[in-house]
């Protein structure tokens, strides 16, 4: 039986949009709020619904889809790995998992730090492993007592119960206690506060370089270059969360590789995770280790059962070769400074930031929800709230100047 509440939602909508509301109001649990709007299509940085409306996408799937909906190489990859196996477990070889692992080696500086990689589905699960081979580190340099990894206040790692620990936001954690133990919080871009949480306990320090979730905080290349230095002063790993950051959205491969002063490849981490845009928005992930950190983990004490398949493998080798060779670090660079110098122009935002296509705008005078909300309903362009105060605009990288000309106006004509 339809219940009030679902007839109420459907009111207004297409038969097929009307129909997929009903079933998801009464079948799925509502972890993400009521959902009105249904894409059934998409190409380049064009979204569609099932009545056929174009809309503006500056959300890319929250940073997933860097070369834009339905590219026809990764789709063309997709396709012949479908055709051909999905999967046999992680106790056979997989064709493409090592070629990913490579490039993504490459893309971090090369051989000469000796990255290995452990492929899952997320990046929670990404961060998780992360956490593992910290703890595993910690034990083996300075002994069971070493367990502690120090995270940024403000800080998102995902939303299983350890990830959910190791993310210092309240609200976040508030309903799930008690969480796993192991974390230290400390205030981002403050020196002082990281330098007092370090002692014989820690065995990493855990961070984004810019704060996505929370509303795109950019930590320092100072505060970056410092964490470096006190880990390896520690004897502790540096792990950088890339996930949504990382695969060229910031203006190069990763984001570390942005920070001024600190060689050509940045502030290198011990560790780093990706997930989001590696893929094209097939379910992908990975955890990036060098030096002890890439073999301190044996057989059995890490696996993950869709990790590293065939169909993702595939994908992600296709869509980071297409990345490089189109130069979408450059293109993000570009146009990112482009889309900052845009924003402040708009008369109700009153700070910029991020860098690359991962863009943070603080705003006075409207609740950024109901500018999201504006944006999709009247003028078919999706973009995303990260509180009531941030709005978030992660694109494909693909996009051009002309797109976020039709963003700005958009934004300039929000009531």
């Amino acid at each position: 039986m339809t219940t009030t509440i679902e007839k109420g939602l459907t009111m207004g909508m297409d038969e097929a949009t009307a129909r997929a509301a009903e079933l998801d109001a009464r079948y799925i649990m509502q972890t993400y709020g009521t959902r009105t709007t249904m894409f059934t299509r998409g190409e380049g940085a064009r979204l569609y619904d099932a009545a056929g409306t174009e809309y503006l996408d500056f959300l890319s799937g929250i940073a997933v889809c860097p070369l834009g909906h339905a590219d026809p190489d990764v789709t063309a990859a997709i396709r012949e790995q479908a055709g051909k196996i999905l999967q046999t477990s992680n106790y056979f070889l997989a064709e493409h998992r090592g070629q990913v692992a490579k490039r993504l080696s490459d893309l971090a500086g090369g051989d000469a730090y000796g990255w290995r990689t452990f492929f899952s589905n997320s990046g929670a699960e990404a961060n998780e492993c992360a956490m593992k081979v910290a703890r595993r580190v910690g034990v083996a340099r300075h002994g069971e007592g070493c367990q502690t990894i120090v995270v940024l206040r403000g800080s998102f790692h995902g939303r299983t119960m350890e990830t959910l620990a190791a993310t210092s936001q309240d609200w976040l954690q508030s309903p799930f206690q008690p969480l796993p133990q192991g974390f230290r919080s400390v205030d981002r871009n403050d020196v002082a506060q990281l330098d007092a949480a370090m002692g014989p306990d820690v065995c990493a320090i855990m961070m984004e370089p810019i704060q996505g979730e929370s509303g795109v905080w950019v930590l320092s290349d100072e505060y970056l270059r410092h964490a470096r230095e006190l880990a390896d002063r520690h004897g502790a790993l540096l792990i950088f969360d890339e996930v949504q950051t990382g695969l060229f959205r910031c203006g190069r491969p990763f984001a570390f590789q942005t920070v001024e002063g600190a060689g050509p490849n940045g502030v290198v981490p011990d560790v780093f995770t990706v997930a989001k845009g590696i893929a094209s928005g097939v379910p992908c992930a990975a955890c990036v280790a060098r030096g002890d950190a890439a073999t301190v983990l044996t057989p059995g004490q890490q696996g993950s059962t869709f990790g590293g398949g065939p169909l993702a493998m595939a994908a992600a080798d296709a869509t980071l070769e297409k990345a490089v060779r189109l130069g979408l670090d450059a293109n993000a660079a570009r146009v990112g400074a482009y889309l900052r110098d845009q924003l402040a122009t708009v008369p109700y935002v009153t700070d910029v930031r991020g860098k690359g296509l991962m863009v943070g705008a603080s705003i006075t005078g409207r609740d950024a929800h109901d500018v999201v909300s504006d944006l999709l309903t009247r003028f078919h362009v999706v973009a995303n709230a990260c509180n009531g105060e941030v709005l978030r605009f992660l694109p494909s990288l693909i996009i051009g100047t002309a797109e976020v000309d039709e963003l700005v106006a958009a934004l300039r004509g929000v009531a």
